[in-house]
């Protein structure tokens, strides 16, 4: 799956958010949106770009403050309470230790947020798709069908597929291994977790699930995995270990 289309839709749903009610609340100054991301990407690119085509531009109409974590996740919080005490107009949040820290911060300033690994409802961040209430909305690729889709895709290049690791961060990611558990069942294959909170398990956690001899690894997915997929990449090609993940860009030395 290409993230690039995904994400497309992401600057339009920023777009949608009342920049100018926040404009007429500050009278002379400009609206500002606040935005938390693990790195400048496609992303912040694409988030750029949609608001330049309704005519938002950064320094002119409107002030961008942006915010990257880098991976490192004891930044997080602070960050949400900087953008809260800066009265951002809008902030948006990408993936979900971003959005856990804005919701627990403000419950009235509008927040965009975009996450590939979450249930909105299940999270208790909104009352139900259809009527999310509150000051949250986004979007989201809560879908569990792609879990038997990779296992499916796997089976293709290693037939003799029947069991499975998965690696997972336990801190955010509990709703999409059960998808996962649930895809391989029905797929007839055994399903052996691999969970990590920290990027410091990953090394420890493929060498295992190596040693265990599974016949293939699925990796899912979240913004600490995202951050340290080289180095996943890496480890998985070492061990000869047939690895798949939902996006492309998780693995470049592995696609080139």
């Amino acid at each position: 799956m290409r993230r690039r289309h995904f994400i497309r839709l992401f600057g339009s749903a920023v777009v949608a958010c009342p920049l100018a009610a926040g404009a007429q609340q500050q009278a002379s100054k400009l609206p500002r949106i606040g935005v938390m991301l693990v790195e400048p990407s496609e992303l912040s690119e694409t988030l750029s770009q949609g608001l330049r085509e309704a005519g938002y531009v950064d320094g002119q109409n409107v002030i961008l403050d942006w915010r990257y974590d880098l991976g490192s996740l004891e930044r997080i919080d602070g960050f949400a309470r900087e953008l809260v005490a800066l009265n951002c107009s809008t902030i948006v949040a990408g993936g979900p230790y971003a959005i856990r820290a804005v919701l627990k911060e403000t419950n009235t300033i509008p927040t965009v947020g975009i996450d590939l690994e979450s249930d909105p409802v299940a999270n208790g961040w909104v009352k139900s798709l259809a009527r999310p209430g509150g000051n949250f909305t986004g979007l989201f690729l809560d879908i569990p069908e792609l879990g038997g889709k990779q296992i499916e895709l796997l089976k293709n290049v290693v037939p003799t597929l029947m069991r499975l690791a998965a690696l997972w961060d336990a801190t955010i990611g509990t709703l999409q291994f059960h998808a996962i558990e649930k895809a391989a069942r029905s797929s007839g294959v055994t399903l052996e977790s691999f969970p990590i909170r920290t990027a410091e398990e990953i090394n420890d956690a493929v060498n295992r699930a190596a040693q265990r001899r599974v016949d293939g690894m699925i990796v899912l997915t979240s913004p600490l995995i995202f951050n340290q997929r080289s180095q996943i990449a890496d480890l998985a090609l070492k061990a000869r270990l047939p690895t798949i993940s939902g996006f492309s860009i998780y693995y470049p030395r592995l696609a080139g």
